[in-house]
């Protein structure tokens, strides 16, 4: 197919996205060949389109290479891929309006026509996200998600050099900053060129709604602020969530903890995240229920999982916000120092918060409360309540809301460091990391490993370290002692 083709060909994808019209074409066309280097346009026909955009936007990428329009570099090649796409994209306020139209007939089409469009864009990474190594691992929690991500590329040496020598920018302020919208990207941040936000309004502010470009479960999608201003759990985050799974019904919402070592990845932006997925947590079943005197209205429980969760269900929303409330009060204030639970340091700093997670059970609203502590000890100076050392050969990150519901995003060095692993308790040659040792001795002492089961024990035994990773950041234990403790604070409400 000649280079024309694939430009017409391309255009008309364009086209069918809904942002253009036919009578867009010859100046669509020209400005393809303006960004890959060609002078004209041969002969072509418009006709039906059967491979997928992104496949064409790969053959004009390496035209641009081939015409030495852009070099061989990470950074150029997305942004370029970007600028590319976005022509397939409709401008902000058709796609607002399009999610406008689909909603009148139902939120679930709404979202579905934007997750279609960012795939279809290539804003989500979908070829990038099919690398990550996924299996599920059974525990006596259910079924957890263990993810090996693999979907980040890594950046080149000389590319990490040079951003050194560049002078710093500080825009937009972060990653998660509205202005990343049609940002076209430099060698030291990621083209934004083809990303689109739905606008929302929640209780009278201006946030924004768009999927997550290296998805870690179905329609990963992240609710930000448009002010740039630091996370913070309080009522507004509860009366938020619940208005969130209201117009969305079909997805649950949560937040990171607003603290060091117990929050996600950015604390420096008030986001949440959502999506159309049902996490381990969510199928936990209550193991005890209790009551709240003065909140009639909802019941609670503890659900039995490796973190301390107290789940609230109610038809009231203002009910289930007020018991939120009352509940992370009590909290942020409750000690038990014989647990190694303290709410605040003597110089007042405050070490109590909750990872908080809103969905709709019917007619219901749910919310999760897990219990969070960002203290440090001696013992544990990475966090008592963060995976303790023995365990941070698998995961040593902090445990953010992702985690916490029971998905495992475990780094990428795991993908060759598992297969010395296997390679080493099957006495075969390896390079295995010393501190997987230990825990390769022991394997090897419980199981009697073949070329045929050791893939699926390693993975098993990974598993099972995950489980122990959310044990450990647990703040009220799962042996009688920590039991007792979560019961002194339940009857504390």
């Amino acid at each position: 197919m000649s280079i024309s083709q694939v430009i017409a060909d391309f255009i008309t994808c364009g086209i069918q996205s809904g942002g253009w019209m036919e009578m867009d074409r010859i100046y669509l066309q020209n400005r393809v060949l303006g960004m890959i280097g060609e002078a004209a346009l041969e002969t072509y026909v418009v006709q039906p389109v059967d491979v997928l955009p992104i496949e064409l936007m790969d053959v004009l990428v390496a035209k641009a290479k081939e015409n030495q329009v852009i070099g061989e570099s990470l950074a150029e090649t997305e942004i370029l891929e970007g600028e590319l796409m976005d022509l397939l994209t409709p401008p902000p306020s058709v796609v607002n309006a399009f999610f406008a139209q689909h909603y009148e007939k139902s939120p679930e089409q709404a979202t579905d026509y934007f997750f279609d469009l960012c795939q279809k864009n290539d804003y989500i990474k979908t070829r990038a996200i099919a690398k990550n190594i996924v299996f599920p691992i059974e525990t006596e929690y259910g079924a957890l998600d263990i993810t090996i991500n693999l979907s980040k590329p890594e950046k080149d040496p000389k590319e990490i050099a040079a951003q050194k020598n560049m002078t710093a920018v500080n825009y937009p302020k972060c990653m998660l900053c509205m202005e990343n919208e049609g940002y076209k990207g430099r060698m030291n941040y990621p083209a934004r060129t083809n990303h689109r936000l739905v606008r929302m309004n929640l209780d009278g502010e201006a946030w924004g709604f768009q999927y997550s470009p290296y998805a870690y479960y179905n329609e990963h999608s992240i609710i930000l602020s448009e002010e740039h201003r630091p996370m913070k759990i309080s009522r507004q985050t509860f009366e938020r969530l619940t208005t969130i799974v209201e117009v969305l019904p079909h997805y649950f919402v949560g937040s990171n903890a607003d603290l060091p070592i117990v929050g996600g990845s950015i604390l420096s932006h008030d986001h949440y995240q959502a999506g159309k997925y049902q996490f381990a947590m969510e199928r936990a079943p209550i193991e005890t229920s209790f009551t709240i005197p003065g909140f009639d209205a909802v019941t609670a429980g503890i659900v039995k999982w490796p973190m301390s969760v107290i789940r609230l269900q109610s038809a009231n929303k203002k009910a289930l916000v007020d018991a939120s409330e009352y509940i992370l009060t009590k909290w942020q204030n409750y000690s038990a120092p014989e647990l190694s639970i303290v709410a605040f340091s003597k110089d007042g700093m405050p070490h109590h918060t909750v990872t908080p997670i809103a969905r709709r059970q019917g007619d219901l609203f749910e919310i999760d409360l897990v219990l969070r502590d960002n203290n440090v000890s001696e013992e544990h100076p990475d966090g008592i309540f963060h995976p303790h050392q023995d365990v941070q050969h698998i995961k040593k990150e902090n445990i953010g809301l992702i985690e916490v519901m029971g998905l495992a995003v475990l780094p990428p060095r795991l993908e060759k460091e598992l297969v010395e692993v296997e390679q080493y308790v099957l006495g075969e040659e390896n390079a295995i990391a010393e501190y997987h040792l230990p825990w390769a001795n022991q394997m090897k002492e419980c199981y009697t490993f073949t070329a045929e089961n050791v893939q699926e024990i390693v993975q098993q035994e990974v598993g099972l370290i995950f489980a122990r990773v959310l044990e450990d950041a647990g703040v009220f234990k799962r042996d009688a002692v920590g039991q007792a403790g979560f019961m002194a604070f339940i009857n504390s409400l």
